[in-house]
């Protein structure tokens, strides 16, 4: 890779997964969208539709509307849609996504590859990245990984893009199924992509990220996965239980919180939302719901005046309710079979910082190869995700043992400092 191209990569993946829990500027409807269940407007791509099982492609058809820095860059702009998996009740689940190939000839080895997962965008079926133009924020991003050689896949998630499912919202197994089968996908669309791949996400994207790296073992036959790179990982949010009883909720944890709550009620129908619920959340459930349209225009005000007791469990009983249900979607649950960098904010007002330095600890005692890093002066979504630019192409590489901060004195979460080793 040139140096002009690396220190483009350096500049833009500072903002290479966009998103944090709650926090959406107003958007308008997708534009020229077919409806829910069918692709944007395109023309089919020559892709591989044969066989069955995760990672199975549904469709594939020219992104006809993407952004120009990406038509530039790509010899395939592709909408795909593919099987996956549930990791609710382990369910076949057709799940939206995208996937770009460079141009030119691909490297011996061939294309290596790049999933990214994308922080919160919403949980209603119009918060596809791969329905907008601009991939919700992330197209610059895409253009550049594309241009330094990498096929990108970034999948919607299931329940984003098309209305087959609803968006289990922050169940870190469907979204790890759903990074895992859009590489399966990619290789589909692109014959010349090899079987190596990185996970790479922040806040959502990065609790996708964690989650396939711990699933690739059972779940990701066929493909060599080289590394995950988790920024502000959503991974262990079970406090957040107990920041709502106690009245300490941040609004931006009110808003992921919140939904949450939507998210456990299709899996849950039983479940009582009135014991979670009260004053204006209760009020104005469905803007706050809201992704798109005339509804999320009001989502920002609706937001400056939830009040801790707006959300307060009723009860200690739902209170462990909660929590027990939150547990389930955390991290860690098993070892990771690749090694992982870690970068999170120590102001982070999402996922406490506490939070996940409690999952980064628990991960090292399952024999996780770890290189985590606390971000002085930075929260949740303001992180450079430059400085993780050497970590990837290393892993790439290969031949370089990756550091675990799990066996350090000082670990395992290390101060990041200005210039890591990895940039050295």
């Amino acid at each position: 890779m040139g140096r002009r191209k690396t220190l483009a990569l350096f500049a833009v993946l500072a903002v290479v997964v966009l998103g944090a829990c709650g926090q959406q500027k107003p958007l308008p409807p997708p534009p020229q969208q077919a409806g829910f269940g069918s692709s944007m407007p395109g023309v089919p791509v020559k892709a591989d539709l044969s066989g069955s099982g995760p990672g199975t492609l549904n469709s594939a058809v020219t992104l006809a509307n993407v952004d120009r820095r990406i038509i530039k860059v790509t010899s395939v702009a592709a909408r795909v849609v593919y099987e996956s998996t549930s990791g609710i009740d382990g369910s076949s689940q057709l799940v939206s996504g995208s996937v770009f190939v460079p141009k030119g000839e691909p490297p011996p080895e061939g294309w290596p590859i790049v999933a990214m997962g994308h922080g919160t965008t919403g949980i209603q079926h119009d918060c596809g990245p791969s329905l907008w133009p601009t991939l919700l924020g992330a197209s610059e991003a895409v253009a550049t990984l594309v241009s330094g050689g990498f096929v990108v896949t970034l999948p919607d998630y299931q329940g984003l893009g098309i209305d087959r499912s609803y968006h289990p919202y922050l169940d870190s197994a469907t979204v790890g199924y759903n990074l895992i089968d859009a590489v399966r996908a990619a290789r589909k669309v692109a014959p010349a992509a090899s079987d190596r791949w990185l996970a790479f996400g922040s806040s959502q994207g990065g609790q996708a990220a964690w989650a396939a790296n711990e699933l690739a073992g059972s779940y990701g036959d066929g493909l060599q996965l080289l590394g995950a790179v988790s920024v502000s990982p959503a991974a262990n949010v079970a406090g957040l239980a107990d920041a709502a009883a106690a009245g300490t909720l941040t609004l931006e944890q009110s808003s992921a919180l919140q939904w949450v709550l939507v998210a456990l009620k299709e899996e849950h129908p039983e479940l009582n939302l009135d014991d979670y619920r009260r004053g204006i959340v209760a009020e104005k459930w469905d803007v706050l719901s809201a992704c798109a349209g005339p509804l999320v225009n009001q989502r920002g005000d609706v937001t400056k005046q939830v009040t801790p007791d707006d959300l307060k469990p009723s009860s200690p009983e739902a209170v462990d309710r909660l929590r027990d249900y939150l547990a389930d979607m955390s991290l860690p649950k098993g070892r990771t079979s690749a090694p992982m960098l870690i970068l999170f904010g120590e102001l982070d007002k999402v996922v406490a910082p506490q939070w996940t330095e409690d999952a980064i600890a628990r991960a090292c005692t399952m024999g996780d190869v770890i290189e985590a890093y606390s971000v002085p002066g930075r929260g949740h979504d303001d992180i450079d995700g430059s400085v993780a630019l050497g970590w990837i192409k290393q892993r790439f590489a290969g031949g370089i043992e990756a550091h675990n901060s799990c066996d350090v004195p000082d670990g395992p979460v290390l101060t990041l400092s200005p210039k890591p080793w990895y940039q050295e």
